[in-house]
């Protein structure tokens, strides 16, 4: 089949208002992971409105859009997450959260208003094949892409790209690198069991608080005598449960942490290396133990190909001179990285940020900047053109 050439994209002033619109219903409207009905619901009108037809629910509350025509060439899939996260917003916008405890923390809203946005562009353009619109739920729950993945929602595609905002950067730069971008996360769950006894009589207990505080503070020397120093990685407790009443001893603590790493052998290291502390501080503290690795996110990691690809899509929105890597790996999860274990793919970041005041992902003061709308919507429609066209 003979190419086609590109097509020249342009954002205007009512698409762009059209996605400020959405964000904000969106993010005044937030619902946690698995949750999403009303904001599928409201995606689906909003594909509607756009002669978007051709598509269908994937999964509770994910949704899958066509537009294009397979029949002329390659698939490629566009993803954006939609869910937020348990957090008591206080921004302060005039269009805030109204659900109690949940907001819009990650920029979620934005990705969907941009992906819609590239959904109108797209359907104005004459395409070499079929673009493939992935509104994807649980992110943050981290296994909302594996649930789409088994779904079949990406069965025949050729590639998957996807951006996230990051308030890091100024607006106008896009992040793209080849190669790992995300970290391995590898949550665990360690339960010490003893003896519970009297506050006063310890010599009759197996005290569980003690040997929980003993396992982590052994746990902080693993990266630095475990891992190679030019490998990053880290490990971090973020919860600990143990005890009932002051006066008397735990008969059990319950550790829960995650584990972050940027190679297979810094993460298998790491993952030995624990095991050996939490043995070794069982038998030295008289306890047992039981460690348990719940299913974590394998790395992000960018192939050559679509990064080539995301690369020139974003020297042609922004310019090259606004086109940079991300620097080292974040040791942030992201649940990306299912799809690439069954197609190649490129996740490049959208810079966002308004002042160094505001409030970074995951914050309750996070927001960022909606001129970000036109550089997302037209890098989705210009990266998914050039990869048809091959």
């Amino acid at each position: 089949m003979e190419k086609q050439n590109e097509q020249q994209i342009t954002v205007s002033a009512k698409l762009f208002t059209w996605m400020q619109e959405i964000r904000q219903t969106i993010h005044q409207n937030p619902e946690l992971a698995l949750q999403e009905a009303a904001t599928a619901a409201y995606i689906c009108a909003k594909l509607d409105e756009i002669g978007v037809t051709a598509y269908k629910k994937v999964t509770e509350t994910g949704i899958v859009a066509d537009i294009g025509n397979s029949k002329r060439g390659l698939t490629v899939g566009l993803r954006a997450d939609m869910d937020a996260l348990p957090i008591q917003e206080a921004t302060g916008l005039s269009f805030a959260s109204t659900n109690p405890g949940v907001m819009h923390a990650c920029g979620h809203d934005g990705h969907v208003a941009m992906l819609l946005g590239a959904a109108a562009l797209l359907q104005q353009m004459d395409l070499s094949g079929r673009v493939r619109l992935i509104f994807q739920p649980a992110e943050e729950k981290g296994n909302g892409a594996d649930m789409m993945v088994q779904a079949g929602a990406i069965d025949d595609l050729s590639a998957i790209f996807a951006g996230h905002i990051d308030t890091h950067f100024d607006t106008g730069v896009v992040t793209v690198d080849e190669g790992i971008i995300c970290a391995y996360a590898d949550p665990f769950i360690i339960t010490l069991t003893g003896k519970s006894g009297h506050a006063a009589r310890p010599h009759e207990c197996k005290d569980t608080i003690v040997a929980a505080a003993g396992l982590i503070t052994s746990m902080q020397s693993i990266v630095a005598r475990e891992v190679d120093p030019n490998h990053a990685a880290v490990i971090t407790v973020g919860k600990l449960r143990a005890g009932t009443i002051l006066n008397v001893v735990a008969g059990e603590a319950v550790i829960e942490g995650t584990i972050r790493s940027t190679t297979p052998e810094a993460r298998n290291n790491v993952i030995s290396a624990l095991k050996r502390k939490v043995a070794g501080n069982a038998d030295g503290y008289g306890v047992k133990a039981n460690l348990q690795f719940p299913p974590g996110l394998p790395a992000v990691i960018n192939s050559d190909t679509a990064a080539k690809f995301a690369g020139m899509a974003a020297c042609a929105i922004v310019q090259e001179k606004n086109v940079v890597s991300q620097g080292p790996s974040s040791l942030g999860g992201e649940d990306f990285a299912f799809y690439q274990q069954k197609t190649q793919g490129c996740l490049v970041r959208f810079g966002a940020k308004l002042s160094d005041e505001t409030g970074h992902a995951h914050s309750p003061f996070f927001d960022f900047d909606e001129k970000v709308f036109p550089i997302g919507a037209s890098w989705y429609a210009e990266v998914a053109q050039r990869f048809l066209l091959g």
